[in-house]
């Protein structure tokens, strides 16, 4: 273990000096979650370690997401590839995942953030769109601390900037992808959302079922919703779907969980004439370089990380130019131009 000051872990972990002295010097006293807290925040600290430097001005970013670990380790590793060697601060990242939850879940996730004041100089968020989250970031907005939403946006909320893929673009993308790679004009696509109260995946959902009504008008979609993009709740809602379909059957995973909604189709039976997915993560690497999915719709996370951390540092003053909003375009990857930096030996 890396020697970290008292002061710096209780930062990161959210804790008092007090407790965080007592966890790590095994005194009683400290609750199980406290011990957790200090034990992920010493992990955090050591990770980030090279971000660090001496006489540079010290932030802390809270990173607030509601995804599937997969999903969430994946922007956990872009961003913390992000925080080395930034000029002129010194940037560290405080992390509060969860994959599934209400929206008074993240309501009192970033509530905690606001009440800790200045322990926060910005927020990374990917959460739900709703009204009551938007009143969060606005209150993080009135104490000083600005929000940034990643890969999905808060409407009518007082955040400084999107960092995230173009949604629309990848929604009419996907659409053109799955008629002409299944080279069918009949049949059912089955598409899948984690949550519909993520912005993104809405926006990519309906920009797929436009493009499809005028490429395929012959091709019915149906969405398997609200599964959190978890594998067993996904693997389940998809099977139930499957049960009274009849013809060829395509899927546009939006919400992940592919490995589960493979399985789902096996069970039945069913081989898709496209199966097109979002993201690059460990799942869907291994699913596309096997032949177990045909297409992914990739945007890369180490861009959508670096705008968001640079608009945190624009709103205050420390590099030139006011937040932006930046959209990254999507890439489409198959089992034959996988980015060299994610094969075996690849570059960072």
């Amino acid at each position: 273990m890396r020697s970290h000051r008292i002061s710096d872990v209780a930062e990161q972990a959210g804790l008092s000096r007090a407790t965080v002295d007592r966890v790590l010097h095994g005194r009683a006293g400290a609750s199980p979650r406290a011990v957790r807290a200090v034990e992920q925040a010493v992990a955090e600290l050591d990770r980030q370690a090279g971000a660090l430097r001496l006489g540079a001005r010290s932030l802390v970013l809270d990173v607030v997401m509601q995804a599937p670990e997969r999903f969430s380790g994946a922007v956990r590793e872009a961003l913390e590839s992000q925080l080395t060697g930034l000029r002129p601060a010194s940037v560290r990242a405080r992390f509060h995942l969860r994959e599934s939850g209400t929206v008074e879940d993240v309501v009192a996730t970033l509530d905690g953030i606001g009440r800790r004041g200045r322990t926060s100089h910005g927020a990374l968020l990917k959460v739900p769109d709703d009204p009551r989250v938007a009143a969060a970031i606005d209150d993080l907005a009135g104490r000083g601390i600005p929000s940034v939403t990643l890969v999905t946006d808060v409407h009518g909320s007082r955040r400084i900037a999107y960092a995230g893929p173009d949604h629309e673009s990848a929604g009419r993308t996907a659409a053109h992808l799955v008629q002409r790679w299944g080279a069918t004009d009949r049949g059912t696509v089955l598409v899948t959302l984690s949550r519909a109260s993520f912005f993104g995946e809405r926006t990519r959902v309906e920009a797929f079922v436009r493009q499809l009504a005028a490429e395929a008008p012959g091709l019915e979609v149906r969405r398997v919703r609200d599964a959190d993009g978890l594998d067993a709740s996904t693997g389940a809602v998809v099977a139930g779907e499957l049960d009274d379909l009849t013809g060829p059957v395509g899927v546009y995973s939006v919400g992940g969980a592919n490995r589960a909604i493979i399985a789902a189709l096996r069970a039945k039976g069913v081989t898709p004439f496209a199966h097109v997915g979002h993201d690059l993560d460990a799942d869907n690497l291994a699913l596309l370089r096997a032949g177990e999915i045909d297409l992914v719709l990739h945007h890369d996370l180490r861009e959508d990380a670096r705008s968001a951390v640079r608009a945190v540092l624009q709103h205050h003053g420390l590099v030139p130019g006011a937040p932006l909003s930046v959209a990254s375009g999507v890439q489409v990857v198959t089992r034959h131009n996988i980015p060299a930096r994610l094969l075996p030996g690849g570059g960072t």
